[in-house]
C-alpha cells in the first residue's frame, strides 16, 4: 500500500444465518489454503473443551487488531469494579487525538458515521461503552489506543498473566509504533529498519508508548507523519513486531470468554455487550446462545479468533492465523473467512474435513 497502513478488519464480519449450514465454495477454498500453505498457517479449534484439529498451534504470529481482545477484557474488569462508569460521555474530540488518517482502512470514520446515524452523538460526545464497542466492531485504532491510556498500559498487559497465556508479547500502541519507521531528513531507510531491529522487544514497546504520549500532548506531531515514506521492507518488520501470540493461547482465551466461569457475572455482561455484538442479528438469536469474535489484518497478516455456544449447548473456540501473505492472498481469504466460519460452527460433517 502507497499511502495507507491498514491492519484492521472486520465490520460485522461474520454475519451468521441458519440458512447457510450447508458447506459453501469459500469455507472449501480457504481450507484448501491452510492445507496448502502450512507453514505460513496456523489453526486451533476445540469443540466441547476436545480439540479438533490443530495445525502448528503454538506458532508465534503477530496478532494484528485481534489483540484488542485483551484490551476489551480489561475495560469489562474495570468497569465491573466501578473503576469508571461506562455510560460516561466522551467528547469525540478527545479521541480524535488519538487518530491518525491513513492507518486504519477509514475504521475510525467508519465508526463515527455510524455513532451520528445512531444518534448516539449528541453534544459532540459518545458513551465509553460505545468507545469500547467501536474498538471491536469497526476495529478503530484511536478508540483503543484511548481505551489503552484510560485503562492503563500495565494493566491491560497483566493480563497475559492473569490468563495464563505463556506464549505473549508485550502489547502496546499499535499506530503509534509506525512513528517509529519515519524517515527523518531523509535518513538511508536501510539505516532506520537496523536500528529498529537492534530494539529489544521491551525497548520497543517503550518506545511506541513514549511516541504514544507525545502524539496524545501535541497537536502538531502527527501532521508531521508520512505513511508514503514507510516502505514494503519497513511495513514488513513493523507488521513482524507487533504483539504476538499462537492460536493455542487464543483458543484458551475464547475458551475463558464462552465458558463464563472465570470471572464474574458482571464482567461477562460488559463483555457480550463489547464483543457478542453478532448476537444482536436476530436471526443469529435462533442458533446461537452467545459468540463472540475479533480479527485483524496488516497487508502481510491474516487473524481471527471466535467462540460460539450453540442453542444445543455445543461449545466451539477456534483461532486461525496466517503470515507472509501477499495482497490478493489476504483479499481472497478475508472473502472467505465467513462461510468458512459459519460451517466451523454449524456443519459436523465439514468440521470433520478439518484434517490438518
Amino acid at each position: 500500500m502507497k499511502n495507507s497502513i491498514a491492519f484492521v478488519i472486520g465490520i460485522f464480519f461474520l454475519s451468521f444465518s441458519t440458512s447457510l449450514l450447508y458447506s459453501q465454495p469459500g469455507a472449501d477454498s480457504l481450507l484448501n489454503f491452510i492445507k496448502q500453505n502450512k507453514s505460513r498457517s496456523s489453526l486451533f479449534l476445540k469443540k466441547n473443551d476436545t480439540v479438533i484439529a490443530k495445525l502448528e498451534e503454538n506458532r508465534l504470529m503477530p496478532l494484528a487488531s485481534t489483540v484488542k481482545i485483551m484490551v476489551a477484557i480489561e475495560f469489562a474488569k474495570q468497569s465491573a469494579h466501578d473503576i469508571f462508569n461506562e455510560s460516561k460521555k466522551i467528547p469525540l474530540s478527545e479521541l480524535a487525538k488519538y487518530y491518525v488518517p491513513n492507518t486504519d482502512g477509514n475504521a475510525h470514520p467508519a465508526w463515527l458515521s455510524y455513532e451520528r446515524t445512531l444518534g448516539h452523538t449528541g453534544n459532540d460526545s459518545v458513551k465509553l461503552i460505545d468507545v469500547a464497542r467501536g474498538m471491536i466492531m469497526f476495529s478503530s485504532n484511536a478508540n483503543t489506543e484511548y481505551l489503552m491510556d484510560l485503562l492503563g498500559f500495565d494493566n491491560v498487559k497483566n493480563n497475559i498473566r492473569l490468563l495464563g497465556l505463556k506464549q505473549h508479547t508485550l502489547i502496546y500502541p499499535l499506530v503509534a509504533s509506525l512513528f517509529l519507521y519515519q524517515n527523518p531528513k531523509n535518513a538511508n531507510g536501510d539505516k532506520i529498519l537496523k536500528e529498529i531491529k537492534n530494539l529489544s522487544n521491551e525497548e520497543y514497546a517503550k518506545a511506541a508508548i513514549f511516541i504514544h504520549n507525545a502524539l496524545k500532548n501535541d497537536t502538531t506531531y502527527k501532521k508531521k507523519f508520512r505513511p508514503q515514506d514507510l516502505t514494503i521492507k519497513m511495513q514488513k518488520e513493523w507488521s513482524e513486531r507487533l504483539p504476538a501470540s499462537t492460536t493455542k493461547e487464543y483458543v484458551q482465551v475464547c475458551s475463558i470468554l464462552n465458558n463464563r466461569k472465570y470471572f464474574d457475572e458482571t464482567i461477562y455482561r460488559i463483555l457480550a455487550d463489547v464483543l457478542e455484538t453478532l448476537m444482536e442479528k436476530p436471526a443469529n438469536k435462533g442458533w446461537l446462545s452467545h459468540a463472540g469474535m475479533k480479527g485483524g489484518s496488516t497487508i502481510f497478516v491474516l487473524t481471527k479468533a471466535l467462540y460460539a455456544t450453540l442453542k444445543n449447548g455445543t461449545k466451539i473456540e477456534m483461532a486461525y492465523f496466517f503470515n507472509d501473505l501477499t495482497g490478493e492472498e489476504n483479499h481472497r481469504l478475508q472473502s472467505w473467512m465467513n462461510d468458512f466460519e459459519i460451517q466451523v460452527l454449524s456443519n459436523e460433517d465439514f468440521r470433520k474435513k478439518i484434517i490438518l
